[in-house]
């Protein structure tokens, strides 16, 4: 079994239904007119990530017994659309020049297109969940809408803790649930509701996916911190230049006392202070307050809650072990 889950940890991403995946959003036909509004949706989904979402929901249906996977890649595609609507639009209110090592659409285009085109974008996804087997249509509804305006309260408060300085780590996980691990649990239960899995078994893959997509979060903030960066993909100590309210960055604030809280007060409030210099001083103050540790004491907890979840479901093991090995391969990723 270890061996079978590192082979799939290694080849997830070139899994069989990512290939599915992206051959059916590259047969998504759109108008050429107005050009603003639908080349940036061309754009966006011409940058590829690993599909992430998508294949959850092929993989939950799979697991419950669904192999019909063209009745089900409709599902699998809305949710693919719903979450690049939603980074089209974070990138706006972030001001993010890059997406996947491009340009951000704003960035390329101006703000109004971005606005625009991701609007356009979620009603493709609407689109798509039309084309679902129409008894299964109300209860994927329930689902996709709930997770839809979760998604949206998660980035509100993201921007809320921007200017707040009394973030807890309970409130932090709130967030993180909200704004990112919503999309993996929803994802899921799309996929076994396809299937006609029963309520309990949808509670439970829903919650392995939240737990998981909790446990990632928190993996990427440590990563953003002590990842390669050759790897990892995107500029190493980015969250502690711009004084991102991570589960590092709170815990670090309710410990720090005496010199490390002055400590910690120059580092986030000081702007003369170089970039090499506050990464690395706030790496030597993680380290003395063990900060580090505690961020990957808390993923684990998190990732063990998710993998009880999946354990509780009443199948096979080898029936669970597609999505156990994603399930690795997102918490031992270096990127």
């Amino acid at each position: 079994m270890f061996i079978f889950v590192l082979i799939l940890i290694i080849m997830f991403d070139q899994h069989p239904h990512v290939k599915l995946i992206d051959n059916y959003i590259s047969e998504l036909e759109l108008p050429n007119f107005p050009a603003h509004l639908y080349d940036p949706i061309r754009y966006i989904l011409s940058l590829s990530g690993k599909r992430i979402r998508p294949l959850l929901v092929l993989m939950s249906a799979d697991m419950f017994g669904h192999r019909n996977r063209q009745q089900v890649l409709p599902a699998s595609c809305a949710i693919e659309y719903f979450h690049n609507f939603s980074l089209i639009h974070d990138d706006i209110m972030d001001k993010a020049p890059m997406r996947r090592g491009k340009q951000s659409i704003h960035q390329k285009w101006n703000d109004n297109v971005a606005i625009l085109s991701g609007d356009a974008l979620l009603v493709k996804a609407y689109e798509e969940l039309a084309k679902c087997p129409p008894d299964k249509i109300p209860a994927l509804l329930m689902v996709f809408n709930k997770i839809a305006a979760q998604v949206c309260e998660g980035q509100q408060l993201d921007m809320d803790f921007e200017t707040q300085n009394d973030v807890s780590e309970e409130k932090y996980v709130e967030m993180i649930k909200l704004k990112t691990s919503v999309l993996l649990g929803g994802a899921l239960q799309l996929g076994a509701i396809l299937a006609d899995a029963s309520e309990m078994q949808q509670e439970l893959i829903y919650e392995f996916g939240v737990n998981l997509g909790i446990a990632f979060q928190l993996q990427d903030d440590y990563l953003d911190v002590y990842g390669d960066p050759e790897t990892f993909g995107k500029q190493v100590g980015g969250d502690i230049l711009s004084n991102k309210k991570t589960i590092l960055w709170i815990r670090t604030q309710q410990l720090a006392k005496d010199s490390n809280k002055d400590e910690f007060a120059s580092l986030t409030g000081d702007p003369s202070i170089s970039n090499i210099e506050k990464v690395n001083r706030m790496k030597k103050l993680y380290a003395l307050l063990a900060v580090d540790q505690f961020a990957i004491e808390v993923k684990l907890q998190y990732m063990n809650l998710a993998f009880s979840k999946l354990e509780a479901i009443d199948l096979p093991a080898t029936s669970k072990a597609d999505l156990l090995g994603l399930a690795h391969s997102l918490m031992n990723r270096a990127k």
